[in-house]
């Protein structure tokens, strides 16, 4: 059973936390690639979600248009036939598809808009168009003053600084091999999302017929972080993030920690020899002091009377 559109939006809505301002169906690749994909596509604030179809909830692949170069037209405006355009993107060059040259005309209109901060020159739109074109432009200029004029992508990179322990810098199928060879370390890691602006859960589920694998995405927003579920779960860091599936797995679960050796046997160290001062051979000879002895006042002799001399007679 297909989920109401409503149902979809409102999730696309609670994922991006950006206002839509145009979607449909175009088709897109890398100027290096040989075919084009088809993707549903969403114009929210100046960023473009591409999404595998309209039903889908999560997107699959975005587009930070606040670093667009250059938007050039590769077919001339022809009436009925496709229309392709180039973005000129800092790192990648990327081809836009649509189906006819009116489509391809709005297209252009709103991405210069909303990357411009003004309506392009000889737009070949209806009066109708450009009225909407003007409250779009009013709508961006209002939600880019309140963010500071940051934008919405450039303000997602701020929750990340604060990484959990078990943040990884590896892909999936190397954080995969990390949690089969060393389950004892913990079942969960956060890495990067091969998604520009997204992070990446990887667990290790214990199940009555052995461990499974599994991944989830976490989107950056403009205010934290979204848990792109079935019912999408906002969180403030992804500590939260973490914290949320130990939790959903009643704590059989942890995050994925790296041994630390410990020492196992003290090892003690000898007392230095010293000097012992029971024998009297090992006892310390101190030089003696340098002073002259101190000089006491001597008494004055006591003269004795001089004895008689003895007469002859004696």
């Amino acid at each position: 059973m297909s989920v109401h559109h409503r149902v979809v939006h409102k999730r696309r809505e609670t994922i991006t936390c950006l206002p839509l301002y145009y979607s449909g169906h175009l088709l897109k690749k890398l100027s290096k690639e040989r075919d084009f994909e088809r993707y549903y596509g969403e114009l929210r604030g100046a960023t473009l979600f591409l999404y595998k179809d309209d039903t889908q909830d999560t997107y699959t692949e975005m587009l930070d248009l606040e670093q667009l170069k250059s938007m050039e037209l590769d077919t001339p405006y022809q009436q009925k036939t496709p229309t392709i355009f180039t973005l000129i993107l800092p790192t990648e060059e990327v081809q836009l598809k649509m189906d006819d040259a009116d489509t391809g005309e709005e297209w252009r209109g709103y991405i210069l808009t909303v990357v411009r901060k003004e309506i392009p020159a000889k737009l070949q739109l209806l009066p109708g168009q450009m009225c909407l074109l003007q409250d779009i432009l009013a709508q961006e200029r209002k939600r880019n003053s309140a963010s500071g004029g940051v934008s919405s992508t450039a303000n997602t990179d701020k929750p990340a600084f604060e990484m959990p322990e078990c943040f990884f810098d590896v892909t999936r199928q190397e954080a995969e091999q990390m949690l089969e060879a060393n389950p004892e370390y913990g079942g969960i890691i956060l890495r990067p999302s091969a998604i520009a602006n997204s992070y990446a859960l990887t667990l290790r589920q214990p199940t009555p017929r052995g461990a499974v694998m599994k991944n989830y995405r976490v989107a950056a927003t403009k205010s934290g972080f979204v848990i792109e579920l079935e019912k999408p779960v906002t969180i403030s860091t992804l500590n939260d993030a973490v914290k949320y599936f130990v939790e959903k797995n009643e704590n059989i679960l942890r995050p994925y920690m790296l041994s630390q050796l410990y020492d196992t046997r003290i090892e003690v160290t000898p007392t230095p020899p010293s000097v012992s001062i029971n024998s009297p051979a090992d006892r310390i000879r101190l030089p003696r002091a340098q002073v002259a002895p101190a000089l006491l006042p001597q008494p004055k002799p006591q003269v004795l009377p001089r004895p008689d001399t003895p007469g002859d007679d004696e």
